[in-house]
């Protein structure tokens, strides 16, 4: 009897055990046909992205290793000449021209490209082609499908000889293993390799040790003056010969070596410098402990937003955005604090020094997603700005390699500052801060560091001159006339702010004043801004779909996109347009209008068109959310829906523009969770639709933020209600201080809107 109920027992476990792993089986079935893998709590994040997003079409974006803001960017280049080589890569490119240490992500003009160095088996010939360069004559195909990417790592074979590589990083050295099946393995150390066709100052390649070899590069492009000097040790003694004139170095190493690793330190100081980062971030010959360290170090800053819900390709396509947005600004200072100043002396510093700072991009949404994930370096590279402006006399528009470029328009540095005070984070030297924002304002040369005066001109354009003078920027005295008005504007209200906050109440007035002059460019007949004359009157003939690019009333837009830019005064701009309806009417047009661009040599910036709304280019992208400030939440709620789904995508063209150093992943990052910043500057955030079910943010001050979207799907698109932590809002905007508090903000989700919002 004991037997037989112990029988049936055993029976019923066994049953209820094949029952479970059938359930296990079906689920764990269920999950790979929905996200193409199970997932697990103990997934690596780093596992979610995708580097190769942005690197066809126009993203401009690089697949190759390196750290978060990291000093080094180890990637292969394939092109050199062209707008679609501004990062040295473009998936479509079926060889590669060899292995850089350094690259731009998401530029719109190209540089970088420094210290090439290119395994080869065979020595080829050094004959230079029409723009200067050799590294046609050693190209090698990628072997169909060997590509490989992760967060600080990547790997190809190379088809012609059948060489492995594989690539990875610190933030100031790279490492690279080279497999050979061959007899002979050499590698190349070409100097001579720029991007662009940037003008060769200097090249130096000195051997200093049987397996050691250290050099500088200095170039004249994009950046005036640029130098990158380069250590490499190697794990086995060479033989070398120079060629091109000493910019290449050809090394040799011993018959049947089938492994080569070589470590490399760069700096924008000196030889000792590039030394000392190797010796201090490479402590032995294990590159997949550096590898590990990488991936460590990725991990650790994705894990601070959490995502659950939503498919794989969207998971994907936000931690590849997460990792775009923590790849700029890059490290400029060396591990002893020593940099390269605006005044070009050497200086010391206790903080990170930074360049690439594309700030007419990045202010929109990179800094307002730093002041959310981090904040501390996000300070960081503000103290960073102002230190470049007491070395330069300037704040810099976009600096790059410790030059000033004056690319693009406005004075947006202080958009980045003026945010993060107005976020209470305040870890930067606030008086001298000040200083420079108003010096950013006027025609005020005094005192600026100008390498020339074609930079002169650029940081202190005659259209603040003729803004402080007469009021206004006449179109027929200055081009792009009106973007850099309504700019100006801007700028001006996010110094008000400063002053605001610093008890400045005359500069508060005065600025205040000035962020209004947008209301002179409203034509109140066509419901556009447009070019004034010095005279009076409009300039003519006016089409609001026409473009020229950079040689218009428009930057990289036309009036159709420019004329929503007064994102810190919206009530404004709705009483301009004749009230609520009006405006409501007129921003519907935009998203159904034609998306025809007119003119013979029209931007190509203005991309990803929903009507002529272009998010791919970053003018465009607070207006889907100045719904919410007129009381048509839904429609802001549809279209950044929209955007979100139809915009980017996990494939290579997954981008509708160029990257612009994470400003364009930044904008899905926001957009993503649910949230948006329209005015930097103003510490709140308006609400979109949320594409996760829960998104967590874990703050640098250790309270969890968390936005939860109920009953959300592909078809519940509509916020119901909004609820943060159990109290009901009345309107879809939070504050940042409330998300510094951390707690819960909730979303009811449903298929149809709710009923218009208070106004």
């Amino acid at each position: 009897m004991k037997k037989n109920y112990r029988t049936r027992i055993l029976g019923i476990l066994v049953s209820l055990g094949l029952s479970l792993i059938i359930l296990y089986a079906c689920n764990r079935s269920r999950a790979e046909r929905i996200y193409g893998e199970p997932t697990t709590e103990q997934q690596s994040l780093t596992q979610l992205v995708n580097p190769f997003i942005g690197t066809g079409g126009h993203g401009h974006t690089f697949p190759g290793a390196s750290m978060p803001n990291g000093m080094v960017q180890l990637s292969p280049d394939t092109r050199l000449m062209g707008w679609d080589a501004c990062s040295g890569y473009h998936i479509t490119d079926e060889s590669i021209l060899g292995f850089s240490h350094t690259h731009l992500s998401g530029t719109g003009i190209g540089d970088y490209g420094d210290i090439l160095f290119m395994p080869i088996t065979t020595t080829p010939e050094f004959t230079p082609n029409e723009n200067g360069n050799y590294s046609h004559a050693y190209a090698n195909k990628k072997r169909k499908g060997s590509e490989k990417a992760e967060p600080g790592y990547y790997s190809v074979v190379l088809d012609d000889n059948n060489i492995g590589v594989e690539l990875t990083t610190t933030t100031r050295a790279g490492f690279h293993r080279y497999s050979f099946e061959g007899s002979h393995a050499g590698l190349l150390i070409d100097l001579n390799h720029t991007l662009q066709g940037h003008r060769q100052v200097e090249n130096i390649l000195e051997v200093v040790g049987p397996n050691e070899i250290r050099g500088v590069k200095r170039t004249s492009g994009w950046a005036r003056k640029h130098e990158v000097y380069f250590h490499a040790v190697f794990s086995m003694p060479f033989q070398s010969q120079l060629h091109a004139d000493g910019s290449i170095a050809e090394l040799t190493f011993e018959d049947n070596t089938h492994e080569l690793l070589v470590k490399v330190g760069i700096s924008h100081v000196d030889w000792k410098g590039a030394k000392r980062n190797l010796d201090e971030e490479i402590l032995d010959w294990s590159f997949d402990k550096v590898r590990r360290a990488a991936k460590d170090s990725w991990e650790q800053y994705l894990s601070t937003v959490t995502v659950e819900g939503g498919s794989m390709d969207d998971r994907t396509i936000f931690y590849t955005a997460m990792y775009h947005a923590g790849l700029a600004p890059n490290t400029f200072s060396d591990v002893d604090g020593r940099y390269m100043g605006m005044d070009r002396q050497i200086h010391q510093s206790d903080r990170p020094i930074f360049t690439v700072y594309s700030l007419w991009d990045t202010y929109r949404a990179l800094h307002p997603f730093n002041t959310l994930v981090r904040p501390a370096i996000n300070q960081d590279m503000i103290q960073s700005l102002i230190t470049k402006y007491e070395e330069g006399g300037a704040l810099p528009k976009w600096e790059l390699a410790g030059n000033y470029t004056g690319t693009m328009i406005g004075y947006h540095g202080v958009a980045v500052i003026a945010d993060a005070f107005t976020k209470g984070q305040k870890d930067f030297d606030i008086e001298t801060a000040y200083e420079a924002m108003i010096k950013s304002a006027h025609y005020d040369t005094a005192g600026i560091h100008f390498p020339d005066a074609h930079i002169r001109e650029k940081l202190m354009p005659k259209a603040k001159a003729l803004n402080n003078e007469l009021g206004f920027i006449p179109a027929d005295l200055e081009n792009e006339s009106v973007s850099k008005a309504l700019e100006y504007a801007y700028n001006d209200w996010c110094i008000a702010q400063m002053a605001k906050g610093l008890g400045k109440t005359a500069d508060y007035e005065y600025f205040m004043t000035r962020s209004k002059r947008y209301v002179q460019y409203f034509d109140k007949e066509t419901g556009f801004m447009r070019g004034k004359l010095a005279e009076g009157g409009w300039r003519e003939p006016f089409d609001p779909k026409y473009s020229r690019h950079r040689k218009d009333d428009y930057v990289e837009g036309n009036a159709w996109q420019w004329s929503w830019f007064v994102p810190h005064d919206i009530k404004g701009l709705v009483s301009l347009h004749g009230g609520r309806e009006a405006f409501v009417a007129k921003l519907d047009q935009l998203f159904t209008e034609s998306s025809e661009i007119t003119g013979d040599h029209s931007s190509a910036d203005i991309s990803g068109l929903i009507g002529q709304y272009a998010h791919g280019n970053e003018p465009s992208h607070h207006i889907a959310y100045m719904y919410n400030y007129v009381g048509a939440p839904h429609r802001a709620q549809e279209l950044t829906r929209q955007i979100l789904t139809s915009q980017y995508s996990n494939n290579p063209n997954g981008l509708s523009g160029n990257e612009d150093c994470g400003q364009m992943s930044a904008w899905y990052l926001l957009s993503a969770m649910g949230i948006y910043q329209v005015a930097p500057g103003s510490p709140y955030y308006t609400f979109g639709s949320p594409l996760f079910d829960k998104v967590t943010i874990h703050q640098e001050n250790g309270k969890d933020f968390t936005i939860e979207a109920l009953n959300n799907s592909p078809e519940n698109i509509y916020l119901q209600r909004y609820v943060y932590n159990e109290k009901e809002l009345e309107v879809p905007f939070i504050s940042h201080k409330q998300i510094e508090e951390g707690g819960v903000l909730q979303f009811e989700m449903a298929s149809s809107p709710k009923s218009e919002d208070p106004q």
